[in-house]
């Protein structure tokens, strides 16, 4: 009995059914991502993207790397040793002023400012005029430092008037629980820490977040290397895809969100990043956010944003076009 070969139509089907179905057998495109600090509250919802499986259903593996800093996630991101990152797109800003830079932000995360002055419940201080006289604690390296002498400016304030201590960030909420300074700056996102802080001293904190005395812009973003946006920029829109529901379910589910960077970072405390993600959501969700869309970049408020970071550091207005270091293009429309 002779054996027939496969006819060439039979081949053709066979080699159908098995592009159809070698789909679920590709491995999955990988991505390095770069947090900017430590893997904290405000930084939940990237793992609730890992463990909730919004990267995986994307057909994406990310491995999350911690960082130090905005600065530090941008330089990692123009260095190709992380594709995607994310950090304050003032030090994008700052980087791009001081040369070029294979960087794009590509959604943006806080349309408003993180930036605030934490103080006592019952130091008196309601306004920053009521700083003059006073003490401030401010962490050793801070993208807020450059800020503070233009917001003091613009509200009328003396700075002059103002005895300054740089100190470690750990340092801070035990000063200002002991009354050993007046005030600390801080983003609003480790006010539930700090609270906890103060709670043990029987002190209350209160919150004087910068936005309410005109700091406006944007901060937090997502941003990605030149290379990857060229190369493989279906891959950077499956991961902005991802992360966009990743945040949405963490909004919605904060408890969920946190318990997702417990499974991944046992060490951390779920009440305290379920605290802290909570006291990020203003940044998230908000008027500005609500007006053009989450994730989206106001050409306006972009250029808005330059403003500050160029008077906070003496840069020429004209030596970076905002736009040149967006890309709206990954955003889902």
């Amino acid at each position: 009995m002779t054996r027939h070969s496969p006819s060439p139509s039979k081949l053709s089907v066979f080699a159908a059914l098995l592009m159809a179905f070698g789909g679920a057998a590709q491995a999955a495109d990988k991505l390095t991502v770069q947090l900017d600090w430590l893997p904290g509250g405000d930084k939940s919802f990237v793992y609730a993207g890992v463990q909730q499986g919004f990267f995986k259903e994307e057909g994406l593996e990310v491995k999350i790397i911690p960082g130090r800093g905005s600065a530090d996630a941008v330089t990692k991101v123009a260095s190709g040793s992380a594709d995607v990152g994310f950090g304050g797109i003032s030090a994008l800003m700052m980087a791009a002023a001081e040369g070029k830079i294979p960087v794009k932000a590509v959604m943006s995360l806080y349309s408003k400012q993180p930036d605030a002055l934490f103080t006592r419940a019952d130091s008196k201080i309601k306004s920053l005029k009521d700083m003059e006289g006073k003490t401030v604690a401010m962490p050793t390296f801070s993208s807020s430092n450059a800020l503070w002498p233009i917001v003091l400016q613009k509200n009328g304030v003396d700075a002059s008037k103002i005895k300054v201590i740089k100190s470690d960030p750990a340092t801070l909420a035990p000063m200002l629980a002991q009354g050993r300074v007046d005030a600390t700056i801080n983003w609003v996102t480790v006010a539930p820490a700090f609270g906890a802080v103060l709670k043990q001293a029987n002190k209350d904190l209160a919150v004087l977040p910068w936005s309410q005395f005109g700091l406006d812009g944007y901060g937090w973003s997502v941003m990605a290397n030149d290379k990857l946006i060229k190369e493989r920029p279906e891959v950077l829109k499956r991961y902005v895809r991802a992360l966009s529901k990743a945040l949405e379910f963490s909004i919605q589910n904060p408890q969920k969100a946190a318990e997702s960077l417990k499974a991944q970072v046992p060490e951390a405390d779920v009440a305290v990043i379920k605290a802290e993600f909570e006291a990020s959501i203003p940044l998230l969700k908000n008027e500005i956010s609500q007006r053009d869309g989450l994730g989206k970049f106001d050409a306006k408020l972009l250029a808005t944003t330059w403003g500050w970071v160029a008077q906070s550091m003496s840069y020429d207005l004209k030596k970076v076009d905002p736009e040149s270091l967006i890309d709206r293009s990954f955003l889902t429309k």
